[in-house]
């Protein structure tokens, strides 16, 4: 699969019509010969970004393996929605671990493949962010350190949602969860807690770290594609939004998804050996109360009287983010700075 950008041809939408490129550049998922590894008959609720997530991810990487792949499952939604005993919805050779250990399991059974002399074969492992941030961070950490031969892939629904919608690391600031609520004079998660995964994984100098969102088929598969050529400890940290967590309505999820991209507090980029080397430009930028407006877990922050300070506050964080990664393209950047000047 090629790296050049998508060119969007039907002007005011993001449709991308397969039909106009060649096929090397199509996605794995308009190939009717795609693994479809997360099958259907699964349990997701409707609009689940992390059943899109994990489907588009290991279809990729089923590609990117000739179909050499084992995957490695943390407890967690993923998990329970998609293997009720007996039945599962996996094509492909899959094993759960337990909540906070698919690290170390990926890596034992990436180590055994290499006794056997299987290199071929190549090991994913993939949790959700509770799995990854909070209760799997000590050995993710080591399997970093360690530069295991694995992917692992963090679906960051920002919260512990199969559990009833507790707050994780990951939960951003403000938002209302089952233990934030949306009381006091600072509602919702508090400023100042969580964890930057990404960031925690460049800092390890790992091989190759990525995020994504489901909103960008073409940037999500490159990304699995990219991660494959390497070996080495890797990480791709993928955001799926959750429509019961979050308040969002079933069919807007790729609508939150590219909105927490377009306002920049999702910064979409590559980096290797701990140094950005790639950075996906917001096309157009986007206030984040457009973002934030549309998820009821933020709804305390709008209407009467609303919270405007605390609005205030997450758009500076997402300003920090668009100048820090460098996250506008050349024309937005250089009308922003004759409008400053």
């Amino acid at each position: 699969m090629s790296r050049h950008p998508v060119r969007f041809y039907q002007v005011g939408s993001f449709a991308v019509g397969n039909r106009l490129l060649d096929d090397a550049d199509r996605t794995v998922q308009s190939d009717p010969r795609r693994s479809d590894s997360l099958d259907s008959g699964h349990r997701a609720c409707q609009g689940c970004g992390e059943a899109l997530g994990a489907r588009y991810a290991l279809d990729a990487a089923m590609r990117a393996t000739n179909g050499q792949l084992i995957a490695v499952n943390a407890t967690g939604c993923l998990e329970v929605f998609s293997t009720p005993y007996p039945e599962t919805s996996w094509r492909i050779a899959w094993l759960h671990s337990l909540f906070g250990n698919a690290p170390a399991v990926a890596t034992g059974v990436a180590a055994a493949m290499k006794v056997k002399g299987l290199n071929d074969v190549r090991v994913v492992a993939q949790a959700g962010d509770g799995g990854t941030v909070d209760i799997g961070f000590g050995c993710l950490s080591g399997m970093f350190e360690r530069n295991d031969d694995v992917l692992f892939i963090c679906y960051d629904n920002e919260a512990y949602m199969n559990t009833g919608v507790q707050r994780s690391g990951a939960t951003p600031p403000a938002a209302r969860t089952a233990t934030t609520e949306a009381v006091g004079p600072q509602p919702g998660n508090v400023f100042g807690q969580g964890k930057d995964m990404p960031r925690l994984a460049m800092a390890h100098g790992i091989p190759y770290v990525a995020t994504a969102t489901v909103a960008d088929l073409h940037d999500l598969e490159n990304k699995v594609q990219r991660a494959m050529e390497i070996h080495g400890a890797r990480y791709l940290h993928i955001l799926v939004p959750c429509p019961l967590g979050w308040g969002s309505a079933s069919c807007d999820t790729i609508k939150v998804a590219r909105l927490a991209k377009e306002t920049g507090l999702f910064p979409v980029f590559e980096a290797e050996n701990g140094v950005v080397t790639n950075v996906s430009p917001i096309r157009h930028r986007t206030s984040v109360e457009s973002y934030l407006s549309i998820q009821k877990r933020f709804g305390h922050l709008f209407g009467t009287p609303g919270r405007p300070d605390i609005v205030a506050r997450i758009q500076a964080m997402a300003d920090h983010n668009i100048s820090h990664y460098g996250l506008l393209v050349n024309e937005e950047r250089d009308a922003t700075l004759e409008v400053s000047a």
